[in-house]
């Protein structure tokens, strides 16, 4: 059994009226150790892009390495941002490529970001697909995720209802998933660019009513 580090984790994203928010919990297990309680898995890639991680930690940290690489180049090369889908496209590649090698990329990621045809939520799947949502849960704890995510999103969201349900729906993989918790880590984006949440905003979302 391959014991090297996972994330176990519970990533959510939202597309909303004014933004795109995505959210992670903290913890990163090997097995049945809580290897970390406090990995990092809400990644910047451009200052209108990021992403989130689920799957092995290595593998994560590499392709987000190679990707910000990637589109300084192509931001450089084409002198214009790269668009959301193109990166989304750029890191299916990078993925599918790898799926018929000895060592596969072990990953599932939601990339998030704004350009100018809008804002755009894609899944990154294991095996190289691409599919854009609205909304959108991976990871060990989606299944409670998604069960907050159904019941409660609409369309026209803004991005403080967003953030409200992210925050809900992290919050009941913790309590039900094992492979999920110690805290909670938001990123919202808008027209202004990539903003992480501080500490105090988060947990004024996690306050139960």
């Amino acid at each position: 059994m391959d014991e090297k580090l996972k994330t176990g984790t519970t990533t959510v994203g939202i597309v909303c009226k004014d933004g795109v928010v995505i959210a992670a919990d903290k913890r990163a297990t090997m097995g049945y150790l809580i290897a970390s309680k406090d990995v990092t898995k809400l990644i910047k890639i451009t200052d209108r892009i990021a992403l989130t991680i689920a799957g092995g930690v290595g593998d994560a940290q590499a392709l987000t390495k190679y990707l910000k690489a990637q589109m300084r180049l192509y931001q450089m090369r084409r002198c214009q941002k790269p668009t959301v889908r193109a990166c989304a496209t750029f890191l299916s590649n990078i993925i599918y490529s790898g799926k018929g090698g000895f060592f596969p990329y072990y990953v599932q990621m939601l990339l998030a970001g704004y350009d100018e045809t809008g804002y755009h939520l894609f899944s990154i799947g294991p095996d190289g697909s691409s599919i854009e949502d609205k909304y959108i849960s991976t990871g060990s704890g989606s299944v409670m995720a998604y069960g907050v995510l159904e019941d409660n999103f609409k369309d026209g969201m803004v991005i403080a209802e967003a953030m409200k349900l992210c925050a809900r729906a992290i919050r009941a993989a913790i309590e039900r998933d094992v492979y999920t918790g110690n805290g909670v880590d938001i990123i919202v984006i808008d027209t202004k660019g990539v903003r992480e949440l501080g500490r105090n905003e988060i947990d004024k979302l996690l306050v139960k009513k």
